[in-house]
């Protein structure tokens, strides 16, 4: 009984000390350093669309890391940002409090800094531009699609994450950044910014009727925010009762955003069909359909380009998949990884890639993008010949509705 009795009060002093079997010590003992690092492990470990985790021991990983000394929130945040280093895939992020705001405010109201979505590019460490949002001081100085930020106000951005160069080119309205932005055709130059509130509506729509042409209704699409299917559908409406009898759906220098925005606003095109599938890491395939609730079966045309991407090459496939719009314009962007956004105690998050997406026709266009039905290069146009006939992708699109009309007209 005395032997019996010693080996249990063993066992108990071994796991308070966490010594336990070489593990680290049980969660009741953690400090809060350690149970924040411990969930953010936990939250990856349940959902991270890689199941192998960049091919390492993920419990390994946690151990490793919770042994460290974590004296305070700054470390906790590090010893994160580490660990999903790790996973060498840059969708897969931690926000800080102030970051993770930041985000949620981006998808629903408004936010102040320069407007770019940006990426690091895998491949090269660069920090790279997917597009700038409309009518942003970035969009206005002329910085474009797969644009690389070198520097940030002279400070590398190879040394910073996604995350911090972010945070370094938002700010108060009125102050001022500069860039160091490197071009595929032109020489690295210099790029002042005056920072400003950039407003998130991501709706703009007008009737264009040329001449020998029907009337056709413009819509450009900016963002898939949590107000984008409203706004589209209040955007067909109208142009509706303005008379028009074809559509332009324009996603160029759309970044993507709210993947279930995507889905709502393909069902205002499509009556029926998939309109996307995706992927989790146990190869499960799910799908999200049509349901019937299509506003008008128009004719419709959509303008992409390299700034599409994401939630926009789902909306663009779907279109393209089940014929029901031809896409006009250049090779989309090519992102075809899903996150989901996960609370950390401490008002922190994470964006966790949590599946993949193909188009209806199982095509993954990750790293791919998605190619036009007709493809037009576009060089370079002001903000105020996007839409006119100034626009050659734009107007590219209307030839293609008048021979469409005309052949309904025949018919």
């Amino acid at each position: 009984m005395r032997k019996r009795f010693f080996l249990m009060a063993l066992v108990v002093i071994l796991q308070v000390c966490g010594f336990w079997g070489g593990q680290v010590a049980p969660a009741a003992a953690f400090t809060e350093e350690q149970q924040l690092v411990n969930e953010a492990w936990r939250i990856v470990n349940r959902a991270y669309l890689d199941e192998t985790f960049n091919h390492q021991n993920w419990s390994a990983v946690r151990q490793k890391l919770l042994k460290q000394p974590l004296e305070n929130r700054e470390k906790a945040y590090q010893t994160i940002q580490k660990m999903l280093g790790s996973l060498d895939e840059p969708f897969t992020r931690f926000l800080t409090p102030e970051q993770y705001r930041s985000l949620q405010v981006s998808t629903s109201g408004e936010l102040m800094g320069v407007g770019l979505q940006i990426v690091v590019d895998a491949a090269t460490g660069e920090l790279e531009v997917v597009t700038p949002i409309a009518g942003s001081p970035a969009e206005l100085a002329g910085i474009k699609p797969r644009d690389r930020i070198l520097e940030i106000d002279g400070i590398s951005t190879t040394t910073l994450t996604l995350d911090e160069a972010a945070a370094r080119m938002r700010g108060q309205a009125g102050t001022k950044v500069t860039l160091k932005v490197k071009r595929p055709t032109t020489e690295t130059q210099e790029i002042p910014l005056v920072r400003g509130r950039i407003s998130l509506n991501p709706v703009s729509s007008k009737l264009n009727q040329l001449p020998g042409s029907p009337p056709i209704g413009y819509i450009r699409l900016s963002q898939f925010s949590a107000n984008a299917t409203l706004e589209v559908t209040r955007a067909i409406q109208k142009l509706q009762q303005q008379g028009a009898v074809a559509y332009v759906l324009d996603l160029r220098n759309n970044p993507g955003g709210l993947l279930q925005a995507g889905i709502e606003i393909a069902r205002l095109w499509l009556d029926r069909g998939t309109i996307v599938y995706t992927v989790n890491r146990q190869g499960v395939m799910g799908s999200f359909d049509a349901n019937g609730t299509a506003l008008t079966a128009a004719p419709l045309a959509v303008l992409v380009n390299q700034g599409t991407a994401s939630a926009s090459e789902i909306l663009a496939g779907a279109l393209q998949d089940n014929r029901r719009a031809e896409l006009v314009g250049e090779k989309t962007f090519g992102k075809g990884l899903i996150q989901s956004l996960f609370d950390l105690p401490d008002g922190a998050g994470l964006a966790v890639t949590v599946a993949k997406y193909e188009t209806p026709n199982h095509r993954d266009i990750h790293k791919l993008g998605i190619s036009p039905n007709r493809t037009v290069n576009l060089d370079s146009i002001t903000l105020e010949q996007i839409g006119t006939p100034a626009d050659p992708q734009y107007q590219a699109a209307v030839e293609l509705l008048q021979k469409q009309t005309m052949v309904a007209g025949a018919a």
